[in-house]
C-alpha cells in the first residue's frame, strides 16, 4: 500500500506498469475506489506507467468532514502529480473523476498531455437533486440508495449477474462523510466555460445504458471543447470499464496512439 501527502490529506495510489513509461493517471468516480481500474489496465498498451488513486473520502484515502468542493479535489490531482514528478500525463476520470479532469486541465494549462472524459459532464444535475439525495443517505445510509444507484449504474445484463453484489458492497462501503463530502462538490459544480476552453486533446466516452450520465449529457460537454470527439459503448452503463473493458481499452490505447502516448 502506497500513500503520499498531498494537499494536506494522505491519498492512497498505487503504481502498475513500467515506472520508466509514459504516465497515465486515472481517478475513479463517485462510490468506488481505485479497484475501478482493475479489469482495464492488463488489457492496455505495455511501456506505459499507470497511476491510479482513491478520491478524498473514498477508499484507503483521508476522509475528512464533508462538504467538499471541486477546488478542494482538484488540488488533490494536482498535489498527486506533482508529488510524483508525473511529466506531461494523459488524465482518465470517470464520473466526478471526469470533472476534476476538466478543473485539473483548465487551471494548469500544459499539464496534462491529454485528457479522457468519461461518463461525465461539466454539470451533472441539479443541486436539488444532489441534496435530496444526500438527504436519504443522512436518514437511512448508503444501502438506503444502493439498488437505484446500481440501476444507473450497470446495464440490465449486468446487474443479473454474479459481479453485482461486490460493487454494491464496494458502494456502500465507501465512507458515508466520503460519500457526501463528494455529492455537495458535484452539486456545487458547473464547468462549462472553463471547459469550453480547453486546448488539450480530449476523448469523451460514454455507455449506451448509462443512468447517470446518459450519452446525451456527455456529448454536451464534449461538444463544448474543439476537437474533441465522443465514443459511445453499447451495453454498458455508468462503469464501461467494468462492463465493457476490452470495448473500453480499444478506444482509449487508439486515443493514446493518436496523441503519441503509447
Amino acid at each position: 500500500m502506497q500513500v503520499l501527502e498531498a494537499n494536506g490529506i494522505a491519498l492512497h495510489w498505487r503504481e502498475d506498469g513500467d515506472p520508466a513509461g509514459r504516465p497515465v493517471v486515472f481517478a475513479n468516480s463517485l462510490g468506488t475506489d481505485l479497484r475501478l481500474w482493475d479489469a482495464l489496465l492488463p488489457l492496455l498498451p505495455e511501456g506505459l506507467r499507470f497511476i491510479r488513486f482513491d478520491l478524498r473520502g473514498h477508499g484507503l484515502s483521508s476522509c475528512p468532514e464533508a462538504p467538499y468542493d471541486m477546488e478542494t479535489l482538484v488540488s488533490d490531482a494536482e498535489g498527486l502529480i506533482d508529488a510524483l514528478a508525473l511529466e506531461a500525463p494523459v488524465f482518465v476520470g470517470l464520473s466526478i473523476g471526469g470533472m476534476i479532469g476538466q478543473g485539473l486541465a483548465a487551471r494548469r494549462p500544459g499539464l496534462l498531455r491529454g485528457l479522457v472524459l468519461s461518463n461525465t459532464a461539466a454539470k451533472m444535475g441539479e443541486a436539488g437533486m444532489w441534496q435530496t439525495r444526500m438527504q436519504a443517505i443522512r436518514d437511512g445510509g448508503l444501502g438506503s440508495i444502493a439498488d437505484a444507484v446500481m440501476e444507473r449504474w450497470f446495464a440490465p445484463a449486468f446487474r443479473v449477474s454474479d459481479e453485482l453484489p461486490a460493487w454494491r458492497s464496494m458502494m456502500i462501503r465507501t465512507p458515508q462523510e466520503g460519500y457526501l463530502g463528494c455529492c455537495a462538490a458535484i452539486a456545487g459544480t458547473d464547468l462549462a466555460a472553463s471547459t469550453a476552453g480547453l486546448g488539450l486533446p480530449v476523448l469523451g466516452i460514454a455507455g449506451a445504458d448509462d443512468g447517470a450520465s446518459p450519452p446525451e449529457l456527455v456529448k454536451g460537454t464534449i461538444d463544448l471543447i474543439a476537437g474533441a470527439r465522443l465514443e459511445v459503448i453499447e451495453a454498458a452503463g455508468h462503469l464501461p470499464c467494468v462492463e465493457r473493458p476490452n470495448a473500453y481499452a480499444t478506444i482509449l490505447t487508439q486515443f493514446l496512439k493518436e496523441i503519441g502516448h503509447a
